[in-house]
């Protein structure tokens, strides 16, 4: 069993899907940095300081002992109410759009250059087709006694 697992993690897929996992993972690192530190803010000034993040709905009692704030979200959750956070929500959607449309651009500038390069290398010469080749061997045998 040992050997077989061996095997099955030395296969080139099987590394390649960790890679691919690894670097998705950064990746997304990067993608929300780059919606909570730049777009969202972007955002939150050309519609009058709005932020996404502290939208929520509060569903029940705030716990006993809370001194926090009431408009924090963050704090909220950590101090155990029940809040509903849809702004939250939103700014994961915005993640995911993000996310995909770099990779939707990622996908067509490769296409783009796999395409070019198949223009720019020379055509193989052409030679004769299955079936000029069978007739020859046809002829051929004909010709034998």
């Amino acid at each position: 069993m040992l050997k077989d697992f061996k095997a099955f993690i030395a296969k080139g897929n099987v590394i390649d899907l960790a890679v691919a996992v690894i670097i998705g993972g950064a990746f997304a690192l990067i993608t929300k940095a780059l919606t909570d530190d730049i777009i969202m803010p972007v955002v939150g000034v050309l519609f009058g300081g709005l932020d996404f993040s502290n939208y929520f709905t509060l569903l029940g009692p705030v716990p006993e002992g809370y001194t926090g704030s009431m408009t924090n979200y963050a704090e909220l959750k950590e101090a155990g109410a029940a809040v509903l956070g849809w702004g939250n929500f939103i700014t994961v959607i915005l993640n995911f759009l993000i996310l995909g449309f770099i990779i939707f651009l990622m996908v067509r500038w490769v296409k783009k250059v796999i395409e070019t390069h198949k223009e720019e290398a020379p055509a193989a010469p052409a030679g004769p087709s299955e079936t000029d080749l069978l007739k020859d061997i046809l002829e051929e045998l004909k010709k034998r006694p």
